[in-house]
């Protein structure tokens, strides 16, 4: 009896977690449709505003939420990243981020942004651009962002789910930065925001 007991409350903490996570997306998709349905700080062009019902997102998938390792960089030099305009914001990698996705081992580079890094408000911020075989089909083709925050112990939680599109996926007046040909995933993606129409 003792056994099972253990077994019943293993599963409903299992239960619990999951359905904590789930409600955690959720909220966060719905931040992301106030954020653009908000006609002061929306990233839509007008016409497109104007018919805004909501973004297209694949449903919640617990495979896309993994823990990663962090192998840091030690005096990384900063670089200009490339951008969809001349703007060239400087960054540098602060470390690669190593986990499995479907049993495949994967690998990211994750960046600081220098003006950021002496930032109170962002300075343990470190932006994550990806491709993956997805982009041109269900995501945008220039691939998609996410940002995490320092962690000393290294260990990292990555919610692909929580993948979102640059800017420029919904209007060319925005700049933003190219992903890196070192972050582009051999893998399928089926997770986060998907294209904009």
């Amino acid at each position: 009896m003792k056994y099972l007991t253990i077994l019943f409350l293993l599963f409903a903490t299992s239960i619990s977690a999951q359905t904590t996570w789930l409600q955690s997306i959720l909220d966060w998709q719905a931040e992301m449709n106030r954020e653009f349905a908000d006609t002061a700080d929306s990233p839509l062009d007008e016409a497109d505003l104007q018919h805004f019902e909501g973004l297209d997102f694949f449903a919640p998938d617990s495979a896309y939420c993994v823990q990663a390792t962090m192998i840091l960089v030690k005096d990384s030099k900063a670089f200009p990243m490339k951008t969809t305009t001349d703007r060239a914001p400087m960054y540098r990698i602060y470390g690669y981020l190593h986990f499995k996705i479907n049993g495949k081992a994967q690998k990211l580079a994750a960046y600081q942004r220098i003006e950021f890094s002496t930032s109170d408000d962002y300075a343990d911020y470190l932006f994550i651009p990806f491709t993956d075989l997805t982009n041109g089909n269900e995501t945008y083709y220039g691939g998609r962002y996410m940002d995490i925050q320092i962690n000393p112990s290294g260990m990292y939680t990555l919610d692909f789910n929580m993948a979102y599109n640059p800017y420029c996926a919904y209007s060319d007046r925005w700049s933003c930065p190219l992903v890196p040909e070192e972050n582009a995933l051999d893998c399928k993606i089926e997770a986060g925001v998907k294209k904009f129409h």
